[in-house]
């Protein structure tokens, strides 16, 4: 999806941090002013490794972290308004309507105790002056419309009684119940194979292009990104390192980081035997090198890299870089 310059966006995350409070109080900040932007109709992916800080960077958009454990800083605009500000009814009432989440494990985030049917009507009615038969009937359209066979007697049925994809795709028709302009994803396709993988992103993409919503992607998959965000913003650390459209970060990426990323994927048109493995592994959170937090693990590090934090700066044509040493970017052809 292109968008112009001028197109205001849907999401706008400026700034983000994250502090985890420890029980006596000791802040630990966890995520380190993250910023992004997301369009209409468009997918952003954001990949990192375990805890490199994308989930936590979701949840905190969505206000569904604890006050009593967790700080949260920046700002983050759905349509001009700051969702960390809110009140607590304002945000609850935007928040499945407005801005919807698709949890990673579907079998906790589903009551087992209820029909999957019932969870998805109440979703409904706790935002719209539906009855219960009015919100019923569209619960069984919306099973339909997520390719659940013979819906009206499977929305009868309860969690454990569908296959892992029969639950991703009810965690789908419950956050798009309300048609939100923005649908965040947090690892939508974990544990599933790969067959079924790709039936979820394609059911992704054409409600996207239905509705006309935006896609936040939380993945560590880079293939799964590949076929499907038009951006793609690497985390580390709790940091973003680069930001590109996709085709650009993946044919020519600048940081060591997402270049050591893709030098470990197996490629088919390439012998296994040639896969790179990043050394060593993420820091922990009280654990933050000096200066780049990567520059413990990365072969380009020079003398300022272990002192100096990079900013994350723009380089052409439309990527953002945190390093101090990016890789030189050729223009296609020259």
């Amino acid at each position: 999806m292109v968008h112009t310059p001028g197109d205001a966006p849907l999401l706008d995350v400026q700034d983000l941090t994250v502090d985890v409070l420890s029980r006596a109080g000791v802040a630990q900040r966890v995520v380190h002013g993250v910023s992004f932007t997301l369009h209409k109709e468009e997918t952003l992916a954001l990949i990192g490794e375990s805890g490199s800080g994308k989930s936590i960077s979701a949840m905190a958009v969505m206000g569904l972290l604890p006050a009593t454990t967790a700080r949260v800083g920046g700002s983050a605009r759905h349509l001009g308004t700051d969702l960390l500000t809110l009140p607590a009814d304002q945000l609850r009432a935007r928040r499945g309507k407005k801005i919807a989440m698709i949890f990673q494990d579907a079998l906790s985030a589903l009551n087992p105790t209820l029909t999957v049917g019932y969870q998805i009507a109440e979703t409904i009615r706790a935002h719209e002056q539906v009855s219960r038969r009015q919100a019923h009937a569209r619960a069984v359209e919306l099973m339909a419309r997520v390719r659940i066979p013979d819906p009206a007697r499977r929305c009868r049925d309860h969690p454990h009684q569908f296959s892992g994809g029969m639950r991703q795709r009810i965690m789908i028709a419950m956050a798009v119940a309300l048609s939100p302009d923005v649908l965040i994803a947090d690892e939508p396709t974990t544990a599933l194979d790969v067959t079924v993988q790709a039936q979820i992103m394609d059911l992704l993409a054409e409600l996207r292009e239905e509705t006309g919503s935006a896609l936040l992607l939380i993945t560590h998959d880079l293939g799964l990104a590949a076929g499907a965000a038009d951006r793609v913003a690497i985390m580390y650390a709790g940091r973003i390192l680069e930001q590109a459209p996709v085709e650009e970060l993946y044919d020519r990426p600048a940081h060591p980081y997402t270049r050591g990323l893709l030098a470990a994927v197996p490629r088919l048109d390439g012998d296994i035997t040639d896969l790179t493995p990043v050394p060593g592994s993420p820091p922990g959170p009280g654990l933050l090198p000096s200066g780049c937090p990567f520059h413990v693990r990365c072969s380009d590090a020079q003398g300022r890299c272990a002192t100096e934090p990079p900013a994350l700066l723009p380089a052409p044509p439309a990527r953002l870089v945190a390093c101090h040493y990016p890789h030189p970017l050729e223009v296609s052809g020259a």
